[in-house]
């Protein structure tokens, strides 16, 4: 079930623990989710998957050097991308 928010949602603050990106949010909410809903961050090392700097006034979320951004909106409201299936 995908929770559609009613405004934008903007984190404070984001940090990495034990592969779970964390946010708290300007509401006063606490929200995490597996690095692993995500490709990129799923195979990326340890140190890079630390470097998650929010970005647009808390809006998003960057990993520079992997090259990914996800909106804060589509994480808190578990909108993950698909996973690819292989067909053989």
């Amino acid at each position: 079930m995908v929770i559609e928010p009613k405004t934008e949602t903007i984190a404070l603050r984001c940090w990495v623990e034990a592969r779970r990106v964390c946010l708290e949010l300007a509401d006063g909410r606490f929200v995490s989710f597996p690095a692993a809903k995500f490709p990129l961050l799923a195979k990326a090392p340890e140190n890079l998957l630390q470097k998650a700097k929010l970005r647009l006034n808390g809006l998003a979320l960057r990993w520079e050097e992997l090259d990914e951004d996800i909106w804060v909106d589509d994480a808190v409201c578990g909108r993950f991308p698909r996973p690819q299936v292989s067909v053989a």
